[in-house]
C-alpha cells in the first residue's frame, strides 16, 4: 500500500475519534454545568479548567480568550478553526484525509462524512449549538458511530482498513486517558470530601464522558468509587472504550499491517505496541495506584505518543522527505 494511503487512512479515523471524544466530554461537563447554576466564576474557571488541561489545550486557549468560562470552553473546542483539535477542525482534517484516497473507501463512507462536514459549516448546525447543545453533540458522537459502521460494513477488510482500525483504537486509548485524568485535575469544593456525594457525581461523569456508565454499573451495581471507575476504564478487557481493549485491538491491526505473528517484532512499532499491551494485560489496579494514577496515565499517553511517531516513521516517512524535497 501506498505511505500516502497508509497515512490518510491512518489520520482519517484519529480525527473521527477525536471529534466524537469532545463531543462527548463536552455534553457531559455541559450537563454538569446544570447543577451549579449558583456557581461563582472561580467555580466555573475550576469546572472547565480541567477539560482544557487534559487535553494540553491551555497555551493555545489563553492566546484567543480573556478567561475561562463554560461558553469560551465550548466555542474553543467545538467551532474554533485555529484549535486543530476542535470538532470542526478534526472533521474537516478528516474530511480532507478522505478525500485523498476516496479511490480507497466507499463511497457511502465519503457521502457520510461530506454531510456531517457540510452540516457542520452550515447555519442551521451554529443554531442547533445555540438552542439545544445536548441533541447538538448527540448528532456528532452519532454521526462518528454511524461512520464507524458504514466503514466495518462497505470497506474491504484489507491493509486500508488496518490503518483505520490502528488509528482509531490508539486514539481511543489517548481519549480515555484523557478522560479519566481530567478528574485528577478536578477540585472538589469547599466542604465536599472525597467519596461525598459531589465526588461521586463526578466520576459518574467521568463514566459519561466515555459511555462506560450502564456497563460499569452492570458489574458494580450501585457502586461508584475511584478505584473501581479507574480499574473499569484501564483494565476491563472486554469494554471497547478502555484502554486495555483499545491497545489490544491496536495492536493486532499493526500486526497484521506487517504481517508478523503474535510473537516477534520485525519493526520497531510492533515492539513499543506489544510492550504497552503486556504492561496494560499484567497490570493491576493496585500497581496503577502504587505508580499514581495521574502518573500511570501521563506516562501511557507518551508511550502512545511513541507508538503513533514510529508508526509514522515506518509506513509514512517518505512524506517528510518528499516535503523536503520540494
Amino acid at each position: 500500500m501506498l505511505s500516502r494511503v497508509a497515512d490518510s487512512c491512518y489520520w482519517l479515523s484519529r480525527y473521527i475519534e477525536r471529534a466524537e471524544t469532545n463531543a462527548r466530554l463536552l455534553n457531559v461537563n455541559m450537563n454538569l454545568m446544570l447543577d451549579l447554576e449558583d456557581a461563582d466564576k472561580d467555580s466555573v474557571r475550576q469546572h472547565w479548567q480541567p477539560v482544557l488541561a487534559s487535553l494540553e489545550d491551555q497555551e493555545l486557549f489563553s492566546t484567543l480568550y480573556d478567561h475561562i468560562d463554560a461558553e469560551s470552553v465550548m466555542e474553543f473546542m467545538t467551532f474554533e478553526k485555529k484549535n486543530p483539535n476542535s470538532i470542526i477542525s478534526s472533521i474537516s482534517a478528516a474530511r480532507e484525509n478522505a478525500r485523498t484516497v476516496r479511490e480507497q473507501i466507499s463511497s457511502e463512507m465519503w457521502e457520510h462524512l461530506n454531510k456531517l462536514y457540510l452540516y457542520l459549516r452550515t447555519e442551521h448546525a451554529r443554531s442547533d449549538y445555540r438552542q439545544t447543545p445536548h441533541d447538538f453533540y448527540r448528532s456528532i458522537i452519532d454521526g462518528s458511530h454511524l461512520f464507524q459502521g458504514i466503514t466495518d460494513a462497505t470497506m474491504t477488510h484489507g491493509e486500508g482498513w488496518d490503518f483505520l482500525q490502528a488509528g482509531k483504537y490508539l486514539e481511543r486509548a489517548d481519549s480515555t486517558s484523557r478522560v479519566l485524568d481530567v478528574k485528577y485535575h478536578i477540585l472538589l469544593p469547599r466542604g465536599e470530601s472525597v467519596g461525598g456525594n459531589v465526588d461521586l457525581t463526578q466520576w459518574m461523569a467521568v463514566l459519561k464522558s466515555c459511555s462506560a456508565l450502564e456497563a460499569y454499573l452492570k458489574i458494580r451495581i450501585g457502586h461508584v468509587t475511584a478505584w473501581d471507575v479507574a480499574e473499569f476504564l484501564i483494565l476491563h478487557p472486554t469494554f471497547p472504550r478502555s484502554i486495555r481493549f483499545s491497545v489490544d485491538h491496536m495492536d493486532r491491526a499493526i500486526r497484521r499491517i506487517a504481517g508478523s505473528s503474535a510473537s516477534g517484532f520485525p519493526c520497531e512499532a510492533e515492539r513499543l505496541s506489544g510492550l504497552l499491551r503486556a504492561s496494560v494485560d499484567y497490570a493491576t489496579i493496585e500497581s496503577v495506584f502504587e505508580v499514581g494514577l495521574h502518573q500511570y496515565l501521563d506516562r501511557t499517553q507518551l508511550r502512545l505518543i511513541e507508538i503513533a511517531a514510529t508508526l509514522s516513521k515506518t509506513y509514512c516517512e517518505w512524506l517528510d522527505e518528499t516535503a523536503s524535497a520540494a
